[in-house]
């Protein structure tokens, strides 16, 4: 599958966006939307200047999970000025367009491409050492516009969760990256195990092997293993990113492997 040229608008808007990392699950329910934004702090963490771009229209959950649910953004001269989140990460999302966050976005297509074009386009992103992008789950419209639409992409981070059917569905993904000429940075297995709170035993519930399988037959790198924990889940209800929160949990921990791998892929060490 041919990429189309990149319309120069968006080329010149994002020129100051030094790297690009899209994250991608085949399916919803897997933590990718956590994975996105955790990553985009923890390069905020390291002294770099990140952004994230929220394309999930139909779901835009970022800014609930960095605590900026009810903001809306700044227009000045057709350009549309981000919202700076958690160490001045630089956010942007459908979400902040909304009447009220729980509205409904009713969009075909068309539209939904269109408002992905002037996310890159019209968004004054300035000079960013990354942005973040997440995406929808599966393998729709608004991935294949968002892979054809950022120019010098990076890379694509698969996230699933150890389940068969999770792991399925993220094959569906690999495979249409890899159609579309992307480079896949590698999968994280999120969900791998549940420590009991009280009691220390770690609980494989959602099985095991299968990312890392998958990662072995498509000859892409299997970044890491985030535990199931309930402090994350707490933290992301109240818009707080774990890597600030709980630095010493082993999510955390485990998460900060998983960045530096993705830094000395894109040469940000």
């Amino acid at each position: 599958m041919s990429k189309p040229q990149v319309p120069p608008e968006i080329v010149e808007n994002m020129k100051g966006v030094k790297h690009k990392i899209v994250v991608l699950s085949g399916k919803g329910g897997v933590g990718k939307t956590t994975v996105a934004t955790n990553l985009s702090v923890s390069f905020a963490k390291r002294g770099k200047k990140a952004g994230i771009l929220d394309v999930d229209i139909y779901g835009p959950n970022v800014p609930k999970l960095l605590g900026l649910e009810g903001q809306h953004p700044m227009v000045d001269n057709e350009v549309i000025k981000p919202i700076f989140g958690p160490l001045d990460v630089r956010v942007m999302s459908m979400g902040f367009l909304l009447r009220h966050n729980d509205d409904a976005v009713a969009w075909r297509g068309p539209l939904v491409a269109k408002a992905i074009s002037q996310f890159l386009s019209d968004v004054s992103w300035g000079d960013l050492d990354i942005l973040v992008v997440d995406l929808p789950p599966g393998t729709g419209d608004e991935i294949l516009s968002i892979l054809q639409l950022i120019p010098n992409i990076d890379g694509v981070v698969i996230v699933s969760t150890p389940q068969e059917v999770a792991v399925l569905d993220a094959r569906r993904a690999i495979q249409l990256v890899e159609k579309m000429g992307v480079p896949i940075l590698g999968i994280v297995e999120n969900m791998s195990e549940f420590v009991c709170p009280k009691c220390g035993e770690s609980y494989k519930i959602f099985g095991e092997g299968a990312a890392k399988k998958a990662s072995e037959e498509f000859k892409i790198e299997h970044l890491g293993t985030l535990p199931l924990d309930p402090r994350v889940i707490t933290l992301s209800d109240e818009g707080t990113p774990f890597v600030i929160k709980e630095p010493d949990s082993k999510a955390a921990k485990a998460f900060s492997e998983i960045v530096d791998k993705l830094a000395e892929k894109t040469d940000m060490r």
